[in-house]
């Protein structure tokens, strides 16, 4: 846990408390007195949330080289290869494209897994192509043994004219990182990227 994430922890934990003062205050019919401490928790989060987007839009986007580690607590996660997937007929004009990926459980003393993560292909005009789920192998949220690794290759099924590809990866909409100031699954954030040279 980073010091981003402890502050919207601490944010969240003080809004709790002061919902409760609040609930207290309309139980004993002081009206003003909660809506003094709404308008207090209202205006905490606006601001939070105001530091957030701006950080989002003029935060650089991170490129992150292949080989190169992504990490998530203790879990890790590398492009090691990308290559066509050779002898598929695919009559809409799209290709497969196969991703390998290391992933490492740097824990100490027990197995794991990242249970929300996620990866798409996106290229250089925006597109996104999610992991074609009629191709598996070993998923990206395999338990892994603590200081072991393991290799995922996901294909994905993208347009003939894509280029400009990279891999993304992320936790999606439904979780906590999408709040955390600088996070790269934060509202409005440029996602962290691996160039793939296609």
């Amino acid at each position: 846990m980073n010091l981003r994430e402890l502050l919207l922890i601490t944010l969240v934990g003080w809004t709790a408390i002061g919902a409760i003062g609040i609930t207290i205050s309309l139980v004993q019919k002081e009206r003003k007195k909660a809506l003094r401490h709404a308008g207090w928790i209202a205006g905490v989060w606006v601001a939070y949330l105001a530091v957030l987007v701006v950080v989002s839009l003029l935060q650089p986007q991170k490129i992150v080289a292949v080989g190169q580690d992504q990490c998530f607590d203790e879990m890790c996660f590398a492009v090691i290869s990308v290559e066509e997937v050779p002898g598929f007929l695919i009559h809409d004009g799209s290709r497969l494209v196969r991703v390998s990926l290391r992933i490492t459980n740097h824990a100490r003393g027990h197995t794991q897994s990242e249970k929300l993560i996620r990866a798409y292909l996106m290229d250089a005009q925006g597109r996104r192509w999610q992991e074609s789920a009629a191709i598996s192998g070993v998923p990206l949220t395999a338990r892994i043994v603590a200081g072991d690794s393991v290799v995922s290759a996901p294909v994905f099924k993208v347009a003939n004219d894509a280029t400009g590809l990279g891999l993304v990866f992320t936790h999606g909409w439904w979780q906590p990182g999408v709040l955390v100031i600088g996070n790269s699954d934060s509202l409005l954030h440029r996602r962290t990227i691996v160039p793939l040279g296609r």
